[in-house]
């Protein structure tokens, strides 16, 4: 493009999803990148003093307390990306045969093959830390390692009318996307509708879900919808443009990651969000074009991001257990409560921690959620096949 040329806005029929192109290497290492941020938050807050509680900090501490505060923005990230990749792919298959049985499919085997096995897990490390007594079956709606509960989780009912499973905050947002794989669907049913009756009834569902679901998650569905949109849109612009926006989206994160809210996903931080996110997605929209195939560099980028990427949904969801597990195993050698930061040996335990917590992700990852191809085509195959043999016998029975 000419250096002194205007950005073009084109609009797409279909999100492009070549993992070859620049934005989706990019979307790749913001996913990867985001859950170890959050991860390593949540880690150096359990097992080290906050920043301001340490005099004298070493600049190491400092620069990790300032990464971790990005953890807010991590999630949010999160948000926009799944508006792009879930909501754009629905987009591309809603006129093909079954499209929405195939989404609904496909979005609850991905988050089942890691909550299930998760929850399970979290389970005998609550039994080891004395929670819970396995010889009782609790159901009540108030315990969190109760039977309702873990039910309840599954289907995104956590901070809406249940606790999170197990006391793992981070399931918040995982009870957003939940409601917001239902909610499209619906939205797309009042515009794509085949007749008026269908439209009719998909709006009526989605204003009673708005009304009855909690103002933050309802608020946030409108960031989820932002990646929707900037899927379908191309921005061709000149790389200074691309550039000097990039710059444009690393100054206003730092502005608020030191000014904004970073303890909440509520209606009061809903502006400041939005505003991130359409500076993330008009950089993505302006990346959608190929990278170089002969570059090392990019080959290096791309597997990179491919491999955190891979295992970030895991390590998101399981890291709290494997906290809580490592730091009453840990914390007793070391015999204190909290680590010292200028400690060099509590330095290379943090770290060590953080270490086991990746390995111990992958794991989980590589033993269920990277099956969940297999699980999503055997639960496909079985609805199908029911489907067919309804059908089946209605014809017959019509003939007869």
């Amino acid at each position: 493009m000419h250096f002194f040329s205007m950005p073009r806005i084109k609009y797409e029929l279909h999100t492009q999803v070549d993992e070859l192109d620049w934005h989706s290497i990019i979307i790749s290492l913001l996913r990867g990148a985001a859950a170890i941020v959050v991860a390593t938050a949540h880690l150096r807050a359990v097992v080290y003093p906050s920043l301001r509680a340490v005099s004298d900090a070493p600049i190491w501490f400092k620069l990790l307390a300032f990464i971790c505060g990005f953890a807010h923005q991590a999630v949010l990230v999160f948000f926009v990306i799944s508006g792009w990749l879930v909501g754009g792919s629905l987009l591309n298959r809603m006129r093909e045969p079954h499209a929405i049985t195939s989404y609904a499919v496909d979005r609850l085997t991905r988050l089942w093959t890691v909550l299930v096995p998760t929850f399970l897990l979290t389970l005998p490390i609550a039994f080891a830390h004395g929670t819970i007594n396995p010889r009782e079956l609790d159901i009540s709606t108030t315990n969190p390692y109760s039977a309702t509960v873990f039910a309840g989780n599954l289907v995104g009912l956590q901070g809406v009318i249940l606790p999170n499973f197990g006391e793992n905050f981070a399931l918040w947002s995982l009870a957003n996307e939940t409601w917001y794989y239902l909610l499209f669907p619906l939205l797309v049913g009042v515009f794509f509708g085949r007749v008026n009756a269908m439209r009719f009834t998909c709006l009526l569902m989605f204003f009673c879900l708005c009304f009855l679901l909690p103002a933050s998650i309802v608020g946030y569905f409108l960031i989820w919808l932002l990646g929707v949109v900037f899927s379908r849109i191309r921005i061709e612009c000149a790389n200074y443009i691309r550039w000097s926006w990039t710059v444009l989206v690393l100054m206003v994160s730092v502005y608020f990651r030191l000014k904004g809210e970073l303890d909440a996903f509520e209606v009061s931080t809903l502006g400041q969000d939005a505003l991130c996110s359409i500076l993330y997605l008009v950089l993505l929209s302006s990346l959608q074009f190929r990278a170089s195939s002969k570059s090392n560099f990019v080959f290096l980028l791309r597997k990179a991001g491919k491999f955190f990427a891979e295992f970030s949904f895991t390590l998101y969801v399981l890291h709290l257990p494997l906290i809580g597990l490592l730091r009453g195993a840990w914390m007793v050698q070391v015999g204190r409560q909290v680590l010292l930061p200028s400690s060099v040996a509590h330095t290379g335990i943090f770290f060590a921690m953080l270490t086991v917590l990746l390995v111990a992700a992958y794991v989980s990852y590589r033993l269920f959620e990277s099956r969940t191809h297999l699980v999503r085509n055997l639960v496909k195959d079985s609805v199908m096949r029911h489907r067919g043999l309804r059908a089946g016998q209605t014809t017959v029975s019509t003939k007869g």
